[in-house]
C-alpha cells in the first residue's frame, strides 16, 4: 500500500483587537462557508510570518492602522483539498488596530467582519483551535497590562 505524503502549507494571521472604553473588542471574519475566524493567508515567497500576518489582515479587512503586539502561537491541522492531504501551519500574532472601520475582501470569500467582546468571540468562532488562539491572545493582553502597572 502506498502512503501519500501530506503537502505542507504555511500561512499567518492575526488576532486583531482594539480597546473601546477600557474593553477589548476582537475582530472576526466570516468566510464563504459561514464560519467565523481570523484573517489569515499564505506566506509569499521569502515573506516573514509577522509581515504576512499584517499584510493578510490589511487585505482581508481593509484595516490599515495596525500595530504588531507579539506572536501568540503556531497551530497546525490536516485537511483534504481536491483529494490531496494538506498539513497546514498557521502563525498567529496579536495585532492592535486604532481603527474600527472594516471592508471585507469579498473576492477572497470574506463575507463579513465583526468586532466582538471576548465572550461573544469565543461563542462565534467556528473552530476549537481558533478559540484556543483567541484565549491565548487575550491572556497576552492581560499579562502585558499587568506588567505595565
Amino acid at each position: 500500500m502506498t502512503r501519500t505524503r501530506a503537502r505542507e502549507e504555511r500561512s499567518a494571521g492575526g488576532v486583531v483587537f482594539r480597546i473601546v472604553d477600557g474593553q477589548a473588542l476582537f475582530l472576526l471574519i466570516r468566510d464563504s462557508y459561514r464560519n467565523w475566524g481570523f484573517p489569515k493567508g499564505h506566506l509569499e515567497q521569502g515573506e516573514a510570518p509577522d509581515r504576512a500576518a499584517l499584510r493578510e489582515v490589511e487585505e482581508e479587512t481593509g484595516l490599515a492602522s495596525l500595530s504588531m503586539r507579539g506572536e501568540i502561537e503556531t497551530i497546525d491541522w490536516y485537511f483534504r483539498f481536491r483529494g490531496r492531504l494538506i498539513h497546514k501551519y498557521c502563525h498567529f500574532f496579536l495585532i492592535e488596530s486604532s481603527s474600527s472601520e472594516t471592508s471585507p475582501q469579498r473576492e477572497e470569500g470574506i463575507t463579513a467582519c465583526r468586532w466582538a467582546s471576548l465572550e461573544d468571540a469565543v461563542e462565534l468562532i467556528s473552530y476549537a483551535n481558533a478559540r484556543s488562539v483567541l484565549r491565548r491572545g487575550a491572556a497576552m493582553m492581560t499579562s502585558r497590562a499587568s506588567a505595565a502597572l
